[in-house]
C-alpha cells in the first residue's frame, strides 16, 4: 500500500510543485496588488490618502471634507457629487476623472494635473489652482471665467501655463 501511495505522490509532485509556482508568480505580479476602491457614499472626512494610487476608484457622493489626497494618483476616478472642501488635491493626477457635481470650494489643487477631466457643475469657489493644469476640462462657462480671474503659475508635469488651460484671454 505505502509504495502504490509514494508511487501515485511521484507522479502528481511535479504538477503540484508547478501549480504552486504559477500561483506565487500570479500573486506577486503588479496587476493582482492593485484594484479599484469602492469609497462611494463614505464619510471620510480628514482621510489621509496622500502618495497612493487610487487608480480608477470610485468616491462617488463621498464626504472627502478636509481630506489629504496630495501627490495621489486619481486617474479615471470618480468624484461625482462628492464633498472635497478643503480637501488637499496638490499635485494630484486627476487626469480623466469625473468630477461633476463635486463641490472643491477652498479645495487646494496646487500643481494638480486635470487633463481630459469632466467637472460639469463642479464648484471651484475659493479653491486654489496655482500651477494646475485644466487641459481640455469640460466645465461650466461661468466656473471657467471664475478661475480665469485667479489663475496663476506653470503646472511643473505638464509645463503647461494655467491660464492657458483655461483658455483665459
Amino acid at each position: 500500500m505505502s509504495c502504490r501511495l509514494w508511487t501515485v505522490w511521484n507522479r502528481l509532485r511535479p504538477w503540484l510543485v508547478m501549480a504552486l509556482w504559477g500561483l506565487c508568480l500570479w500573486a506577486l505580479s503588479p496587476a493582482s496588488l492593485t484594484w479599484a476602491a469602492d469609497y462611494n457614499k463614505e464619510f471620510l472626512v480628514g482621510a489621509d490618502f496622500s502618495h497612493q494610487d487610487l487608480t480608477d476608484s470610485s468616491f462617488t457622493s463621498a464626504n472627502l471634507r478636509n481630506s489629504d489626497l496630495s501627490g495621489s494618483n486619481l486617474q479615471g476616478v470618480s468624484l461625482f457629487g462628492a464633498n472635497l472642501d478643503s480637501a488637499n488635491l496638490t499635485g494630484a493626477d486627476l487626469r480623466a476623472a469625473l468630477i461633476d457635481n463635486a463641490r472643491l470650494t477652498n479645495a487646494n489643487l496646487t500643481n494638480a494635473v486635470l487633463e481630459g477631466a469632466s467637472a460639469a457643475n463642479a464648484r471651484f469657489n475659493g479653491a486654489t489652482i496655482a500651477g494646475a493644469d485644466f487641459t481640455d476640462v469640460l466645465m461650466r462657462p461661468d466656473m471657467e471665467v471664475y478661475l480665469c480671474g485667479i489663475a496663476t503659475g506653470t503646472n511643473p508635469i505638464t509645463g503647461r501655463q494655467t491660464r492657458d488651460t483655461l483658455n483665459c484671454d
